[in-house]
């Protein structure tokens, strides 16, 4: 298993090792922001980083909690019916921003349209359906899929179809706007396309020139969160490597939750690992 995760890191378009942010980007005073990568089906990883943000918000309490999540909660996983139905739950009772990733949004729109429907199954669609029960045969054609997606619409909550409808497609903080993919450079947060917002790579991982916000996004798997001088990627591949990544934003200051509660704290210059206390 090692081996095969090794292999398949390897091939992640942005491979790199953790480089600190310069930007003093920071959140309202008394605001504290937890930030989800990419889940994929993980259910099991989003009860555990709840777990740790509750165990966090009960050692150190602040004025305000919100936690965003970056989309991407469906496909690859087993387990996409069960990590809606935590959102769902999560956001009665927290501040729970919920974001659109390309994924969430293929889900959707294969529900209308077949084409989109043959695209998505073979893009980890197949592992969603099999969470609500339904089972995809290894060879389809347009008439199966017809059948099988008839059969998903039956099947699939009416609340978890509202849910899909109702995510947003970024949201800003403070000095931070949080993104599924990221943005097209040079464009104006409220002008960007949807498309790009969900699913760009380049040019936008690849610019070091400053946006108007610190970019915080997801979509592009890394071995470890990548802090850059404009944007911060914490898609650590949940769903193969078992490492669903928080950041958490106090003020000017940038760490990840760890297990135990261990936090790695990016501070200007320098990163101090350690256990809070």
């Amino acid at each position: 298993m090692r081996k095969l995760v090794d292999f398949f890191l390897k091939l992640l378009p942005e491979w790199e090792e953790v480089t600190i942010a310069r930007a003093a980007a920071r959140v309202p005073d008394g605001v504290r922001v937890y930030v989800i990568g990419d889940i994929h089906g993980r259910a099991d990883l989003l009860a555990q980083a709840f777990a740790k943000i509750d165990a966090n918000e009960a050692a150190h309490p602040f004025k305000r909690n919100v936690t965003v999540l970056l989309g991407d909660y469906v496909d690859r996983g087993l387990r996409s019916r069960e990590v809606i139905d935590q959102l769902i739950e999560r956001q009665m009772t927290r501040r729970v921003v919920t974001l659109r990733g390309n994924h969430d949004d293929s889900m959707l729109r294969a529900l209308n349209d077949m084409d989109i429907a043959l695209r998505w199954l073979a893009a980890g669609g197949r592992e969603t359906l099999h969470a609500y029960g339904i089972t995809v045969p290894v060879n389809i054609d347009r008439d199966i899929v017809h059948t099988v997606m008839a059969l998903a619409v039956k099947q699939i909550p009416a609340e978890h179809k509202s849910f899909l409808e109702r995510l947003r497609l970024y949201v800003t903080i403070g000095d931070y706007a949080f993104v599924h993919a990221g943005i097209r450079p040079g464009i104006a947060l409220e002008n960007q396309s949807a498309v790009d917002l969900m699913s760009i790579r380049q040019p936008f991982l690849d610019c070091v020139l400053p946006h108007d916000f610190m970019i915080v996004h997801g979509h592009t798997p890394v071995t470890s969160p990548v802090f850059r001088s404009n944007r911060i990627n914490v898609d650590t591949g949940a769903y193969i490597t078992g490492n669903l990544t928080c950041l958490v934003l106090e003020e000017d200051r940038q760490f990840i939750l760890e297990p135990r509660n261990e936090t790695c704290q990016t501070v200007p210059g320098k990163i101090r690992c350690g256990t809070e206390s």
